[in-house]
């Protein structure tokens, strides 16, 4: 779990809900069904407008990764790849063919898998740096639709805010309604704008940040198994790799992999 992004959620919502307390409001004054119908439906529809429905499907599923660390762990990659190093120095690159079902990772077993089959260093890289750009864009496009979202909203909540005061003219002559009617109306403004700062913006954040956590390992990856095919010392590998984790705390590094 990131703890981090749990209780700066719940830190965000409570500040706010507790300053409405402090001010003599309640809770139930911004609950309106009908504002968070009219900010939250229309802006998934603004989002679906403008990105691919498949896309918009990926951005949601990956909202999990906000509170959740990488499954990958970055030292047991580097960990992962120096054992390989050895095998592959000892018994030849071919003796990797046996090991190649217990690798987990798709992208490491792939690149492996080529290297296992012959590739050059150099067509191996070339390969595998395309198929790292063709999915960097696909994964760069899920961030982006939070930060879409976070950019109808407050447009949206105001326009649900401009509706509500129409409504509320319509009924001037029922003058003691008229303020209850403009407070409501505001509402949608209100979420609109919370969600956009609270949720949309910072959650698109937190995503590029995850997304290129798992983009430097498989880079991590590729580097390391390119430098097996070129028979590179295991210890010149584990040096390498650690080049990538710069933002590492040196006891994390003394305490990582051994060769």
């Amino acid at each position: 779990m990131d703890k981090g992004s749990i209780v700066g959620a719940l830190i965000a919502v409570g500040a706010i809900l507790f300053g409405l307390l402090l001010e003599g409001g309640r809770v139930g004054q911004i609950l309106q069904p009908t504002a968070a119908l009219i900010v939250f439906g229309g802006t998934l529809g603004a989002i679906m407008v403008q990105f691919p429905f498949e896309v918009v499907v990926t951005a949601f599923r990956s909202l999990a990764r906000i509170f959740f660390v990488p499954e990958t762990d970055p030292l047991s990659v580097i960990h992962e790849i120096v054992t390989i190093a050895h095998k592959a120095r000892k018994e030849g690159i071919v003796s990797l063919d046996s090991d190649l079902d217990k690798i987990q990772n798709p992208f490491l077993r792939k690149s492996l898998m080529l290297a296992v089959d012959g590739t050059e260093p150099g067509e191996l890289r070339k390969m595998m740096e395309l198929e790292l750009e063709k999915q960097e864009e696909y994964e760069d496009n899920v961030p982006k639709v939070f930060e879409s979202a976070g950019a109808f909203s407050p447009t949206i909540g105001i326009i649900g805010a401009v509706l509500g005061l129409i409504q509320v003219m319509q009924h001037l002559d029922k003058i003691d309604e008229v303020g209850k009617g403009i407070a409501v109306s505001f509402v949608a403004t209100v979420y609109g704008v919370g969600a956009a700062n609270l949720i949309l913006i910072p959650s698109a954040g937190k995503l590029r940040i995850r997304i290129r956590e798992e983009q430097v390992i498989r880079e991590m990856m590729l580097e390391g198994v390119i430098s097996i095919l070129e028979g590179m010392n295991p210890r010149m590998i584990e040096t390498k790799l650690f080049s990538y984790l710069a933002e590492m705390p040196v006891q994390a590094r003394e305490q990582g992999v051994g060769v």
